[in-house]
């Protein structure tokens, strides 16, 4: 199991909760960075929204390829995963970008393709919003574009999104790029198992996790492709001394306040997104089903139940958790010990 987690680029993970201590600033992303650096976590997943959907749209929220570049700048080990679009990006351009990365750190960026579902954000920020399934068809499109044209110059691509003419990026990657991306409805998961080599998903019972890695691998089989090597999880994740303790965290966090600034975009997202399971008013608070895996009690508690998604066949959990540093170091502390962790990145 690889541990890792998410950079809060809206200044915390918490709907419900205005001020989480560690505010959308840079000086508070390169402390965590580094923490989790040292610490030994594997990957940080970067995402990648202009609106910030958890303390509402007025908030502060920051860019994440920005953020990269400085975090994987100042961190040695830290392999970073960042989101991106494709309606927000120009293939071609990402790809340039992603060789100047891989410069800077190499073979410690991937990528997390994720198909968009906020309209009011593309409306805001001018990118292009096709309908649900179009949008899978987009992200194929912009993957074997930007693949292609790192690993390929020159290269020319036409499809119905994008257009390549005889490109050339310079230089190519250091190693192999993982490319994430995540999708619960049918149109989503076949997408997927052409255009990624990773899988990435929301958080879910260990018999829904289990469901899924059988489910991808099997689509990938029938296709005559190697079966995922990486499976990600978002979650939650909430460690005490005592069972009732970390009980009491949970009822903080998820008291439902749907006047909350963040709750309009939480209707945005169920209603665009494709979801094979329902997302309830109480979930919401953290979004991406965080709450859903129950990483919720003391560390032994937490410890067996990821264990227990690592038989599965997870093989990355991304935790959310607030305020994120202090408890990234007690998770290191206190549950590293107890689940068989796989090499940090290099």
């Amino acid at each position: 199991m690889h541990f890792g987690y998410w950079t809060p680029v809206y200044g915390g993970f918490l709907r419900n909760v205005g001020d989480e201590g560690m505010p959308a600033t840079w000086e508070t992303i390169r402390s965590l960075s580094l923490t989790a650096d040292r610490l030994g976590y594997h990957t940080t997943l970067i995402p990648e929204l202009y609106l910030n959907d958890r303390k509402g749209i007025e908030s502060p929220s920051l860019e994440a390829w920005a953020l990269t570049s400085a975090v994987l700048a100042v961190t040695d080990r830290l392999r970073v995963m960042t989101a991106i679009r494709p309606g927000y990006h120009l293939p071609a351009v990402a790809a340039k970008r992603i060789s100047t990365l891989d410069s800077i750190a190499p073979g410690r960026l991937c990528l997390n393709v994720v198909a968009a579902w906020w309209a009011e954000e593309a409306k805001q920020f001018g990118g292009t919003f096709p309908a649900h399934d179009d949008r899978y068809e987009q992200a194929t499109e912009f993957v074997e574009a930007l693949t292609g044209a790192l690993g390929t110059s020159p290269f020319s691509y036409h499809g119905r999104f994008f257009d390549l003419e005889e490109t050339i990026v310079e230089p190519k990657l250091s190693a192999p790029l993982s490319v994430f991306a995540g999708g619960e409805s049918p149109t989503g998961r076949e997408a997927i198992t052409t255009f990624a080599n990773a899988y990435a998903m929301h958080g879910g019972t260990v018999a829904e996790i289990a469901e899924k890695v059988r489910d991808i691998n099997r689509l990938r089989a029938s296709k005559n492709r190697p079966a995922f090597q990486e499976f990600a999880m978002s979650a939650y994740v909430i460690v005490r001394d005592t069972e009732a303790e970390a009980q009491r965290e949970l009822k903080r966090i998820t008291t439902v306040d749907p006047g909350s600034p963040g709750y309009a975009s939480f209707q945005e997202f169920t209603a665009n997104s494709a979801l094979d399971v329902a997302v309830s008013a109480r979930e919401y608070a953290v979004g991406t089903r965080g709450l859903r895996p129950n990483l919720v009690g003391t560390a032994e508690q937490v410890a067996e139940k990821i264990r227990a998604y690592q038989d599965a066949g997870l093989t990355l959990l991304l935790i959310q958790s607030s305020p994120l540093e202090s408890e990234l170091e007690r998770v290191a502390r206190e549950v590293f010990p107890l689940v068989e962790r796989a090499p940090a990145a290099v």
